[in-house]
C-alpha cells in the first residue's frame, strides 16, 4: 500500500481496557471532535460504553469539487453530489489507505479484528461501506447514517465476485433529507442486500439530513448488540 498520513482523531473511551472499538467517520466539512460534540448534544451525553473505545478521526484537508475546489476535511473527493456520478476512485483508493493504518492500529493494541465497527454520517458512511466491504469483510459490522454509495460503485462490482459472508449493515435515513436523498439511501441498502450483505434499513419522517434522538438510541442498541460486553455487566 501506498504511504499514508495518521490521522487527527477525538477519542471517547472506556476508565478501563476496552475490547472493542467503534471507528465513527464525519461528514463532509466536519471532524472528529465536531462529530462528538454534535452526537453529545443530541444524546445529552456521550456516545460511550464501559468496554468499547470510540474514535472519531478527522478527515485531511483537500479540494473539494461540489464546493468549487475550496480546501474541506473531507473522506475523499466526488465529481458531484448525486447517486449518478461516477466515482472518484483515486481519492476514495488513498483514503482507504489511511483508514486501514487506523484499524491495524486497533488490532496491534489487542483489539481482534471482529470486534472492530466502521461507520459513519453521510460521507462518513459511504466511506464505510467502500472500507469494509472491499477491504475489511471480516470486521464486526457497518452503519450508515444518510449514507448513500453510487449507482455503478466499484463496491457493487466487487461483491458480485465475492462468496464470504459479510458484514452486517445497519442503515438509517431521514425522510425529509433534502441534500442525500432517502430513496439514495433505500437503493443503496436494496443493491448491498442483493448482493449478499446482511442489512437493516430504518427511515425517520420528517428527519433532515442530521441525527435524530431516536436514530442515536437504536445505533448505540446495535452497537452494543454486535460488540457484547465479555464481562457480562449490562451498560
Amino acid at each position: 500500500m501506498a504511504a499514508s498520513c495518521s490521522l487527527s482523531r477525538c477519542v471517547v473511551s472506556p476508565a478501563g481496557k476496552h475490547t472493542a472499538s467503534v471507528i465513527f467517520l464525519h461528514g463532509s466539512g466536519d471532524s472528529g471532535q465536531g462529530l462528538r460534540s454534535w452526537i453529545r448534544e443530541v444524546l445529552k451525553k456521550d456516545l460511550a460504553f464501559k468496554h468499547i473505545k470510540v474514535i472519531f478521526p478527522t478527515a485531511p484537508a483537500r479540494p473539494y469539487t461540489p464546493m468549487m475546489g475550496e480546501i474541506s476535511n473531507v473522506w475523499f473527493d466526488r465529481y458531484k453530489i448525486s447517486i449518478d456520478s461516477a466515482e472518484h476512485l483515486e481519492s476514495v483508493d488513498s483514503m482507504c489507505n489511511t483508514l486501514t493504518d487506523l484499524i491495524r492500529e486497533e488490532m496491534a493494541s489487542g483489539i481482534k479484528k471482529n470486534r472492530i465497527l466502521l461507520g459513519g454520517f453521510s460521507m462518513g458512511g459511504g466511506m464505510s461501506m467502500h472500507l469494509a466491504y472491499r477491504y475489511h469483510r471480516d470486521i464486526a459490522g457497518v452503519f450508515a447514517l444518510s449514507s448513500f454509495l453510487n449507482e455503478n460503485s466499484i463496491v457493487y462490482k466487487e461483491l458480485e465476485s465475492c462468496h464470504q459472508s459479510l458484514p452486517e449493515l445497519f442503515q438509517c435515513h431521514g425522510e425529509a433529507d433534502q441534500l442525500v436523498f432517502h430513496q439514495w439511501g433505500e437503493r443503496t441498502n436494496n443493491l448491498l442486500k442483493g448482493l449478499g450483505v446482511p442489512s437493516s434499513f430504518h427511515s425517520f419522517p420528517k428527519l433532515y439530513h442530521e441525527f435524530s434522538l431516536q436514530e442515536l438510541e437504536q445505533l448505540r442498541s446495535w452497537i452494543l448488540q454486535k460488540l457484547p460486553d465479555d464481562s457480562g455487566e449490562t451498560q
